[in-house]
């Protein structure tokens, strides 16, 4: 296995993602020597936190480091790499989602080696990214092959499992996390602006609704998305759907086009695992053809 615990790890950006990654490699025994940030403040702060680790200038981090983390926002990795001088032979990573690595050729031009981490969680609150980002999987994108072989031994060493992206993939990689993270809020806001036109609060929809959504994950979990996949649709319930629809034309209608084009989709889900016929899904779709959704781009019949 590759050795890390001699290494001199370094963070330009201190961040809540900077902030997370630090405190935790620091908390199972890696080296984070050097903070920097643009708010030295931050910097001071987050070394503060951390056994034998100091603030310094971002080309500071540079020199003294062997493996430097650029944790700043996406638009500020460029500048941030082009603004320093690096030491040949270092590791260069940034830890956006859906920024190429390439943004680093700077680091790549002056001899280093670069290279891309990032966890697949969110980061809201430092303290509870603390616990919940091991098991998580980290995306790992390196060329060089000592790089690539480190960056996996960190992943290990927390616990994470690990998803390797080949180069150009990053920003249709960022987008299918999207899917599954920001969109779970927009759906469930959704629902709890539906459950409010009876008098419910937020709060009241999500405490009622999380142990739903936790037992669609484990189903999706056990069985995948298709075949784990409730629902009226899923069952060909026409009746059902018709009576969603009409309660969302009377009291949100404003509602009924994410709905439309949610539930077209789901037709063409239930196609391809069979759960539906195609005439069930010409009912499903006759229905929902006033809702303002777009119909699914996918043919009527069973996979």
């Amino acid at each position: 296995m590759t050795r890390i615990d001699h290494l001199k790890i370094g963070f330009i950006g201190a961040g809540r993602l900077g902030k997370t990654l630090a405190r935790l490699f620091s908390s199972r025994g890696l080296s984070v020597i050097a903070i920097a940030s643009r708010n030295a403040a931050h910097a001071k702060e987050l070394a503060s936190m951390l056994s034998d680790c100091s603030s310094m200038s971002a080309q500071q981090v540079a020199d003294v480091c062997d493996l430097i983390f650029i944790t700043t926002p996406d638009y500020a990795l460029q500048a941030s790499a082009d603004a320093i001088t690096w030491r040949p032979g270092s590791f260069v990573v940034h830890c956006s989602g859906a920024t190429e690595v390439e943004v680093l050729n700077k680091a790549a031009t002056d001899g280093a080696f670069i290279g891309g981490f990032h966890p697949l969680q969110t980061f809201a609150d430092p303290d509870a990214a603390m616990q919940s980002l091991p098991g998580c999987t980290i995306t790992i994108e390196a060329q060089e092959v000592q790089l690539n072989k480190t960056l996996v031994t960190i992943a290990e060493h927390l616990n994470c499992r690990i998803n390797c992206l080949p180069p150009g993939a990053r920003a249709r990689y960022h987008a299918a996390a999207g899917y599954a993270s920001q969109f779970v809020n927009v759906l469930l806001r959704e629902a709890a602006v539906i459950w409010s036109s009876w008098g419910g609060t937020e709060h009241d929809a999500i405490h009622a609704l999380m142990p739903l959504v936790r037992g669609t994950l484990a189903s999706i979990e056990q069985l995948g998305p298709v075949a784990g996949m409730p629902g009226p649709v899923s069952r060909g319930d026409a009746g059902s759907v018709a009576k969603h629809v009409k309660a969302l034309a009377e009291n949100q209608p404003g509602m009924l086009p994410l709905y439309g084009m949610l539930c077209n989709e789901t037709v063409s889900m239930a196609l391809e695992s069979s759960r539906i016929n195609p005439e069930q899904a010409a009912h499903l779709r006759a229905l929902l053809s006033h809702t303002g959704g777009p119909l699914a781009q996918k043919p009527d019949t069973p996979v």
